[in-house]
């Protein structure tokens, strides 16, 4: 017998940045994620293929963005070019995106990384960071559902 659960979806999140795009992937059943991969970007684009290949792999019923925000709420430069990566994902792959506040998600993945280098879990180096955040991106979208 399989059981199907209505409100079960998976999804993927990003953290986006002009040089690297972190990805995580989780699942509404248990709220749970996962960091997966690191996408390049060259000048702010990103390496298309390889997030059309996360894509097929994962099969995500949407996508999750982290809104980077000043201290104060506030958009600066990156918050625009996130909404941009965003749009352009809903339009290539015509899947819900949503998009979350990622205030100090960079800092507290460092944190993450810093007390599991020393248990060495994961290798310190910026790719790391970026798909932590995108894991506590998606982490936060969970809690706010």
């Amino acid at each position: 017998m399989v059981f199907e659960y209505k409100n079960h979806r998976t999804l993927l999140s990003f953290d986006f940045g002009k040089k690297r795009i972190g990805v995580a992937v989780g699942q509404t059943l248990t709220s749970t994620s996962s960091p997966v991969d690191t996408v390049k970007a060259v000048d702010g684009k990103p390496d298309w293929e390889a997030i059309s290949l996360l894509i097929a792999k994962w099969a995500p019923d949407a996508l999750v963005v982290g809104l980077p925000l000043n201290m104060d709420g506030t958009e600066h430069d990156m918050s625009q070019a996130a909404r941009r990566f965003s749009n352009q994902l809903h339009g290539r792959f015509n899947l819900p995106v949503y998009l979350v506040d990622e205030r100090l998600t960079s800092v507290n993945a460092t944190a993450i990384l810093n007390e599991n280098a020393s248990r060495k879990k994961h290798r310190r180096k910026k790719g790391n960071i970026d798909k932590i955040a995108a894991q506590l991106i998606l982490e936060t979208w969970f809690s706010q559902q």
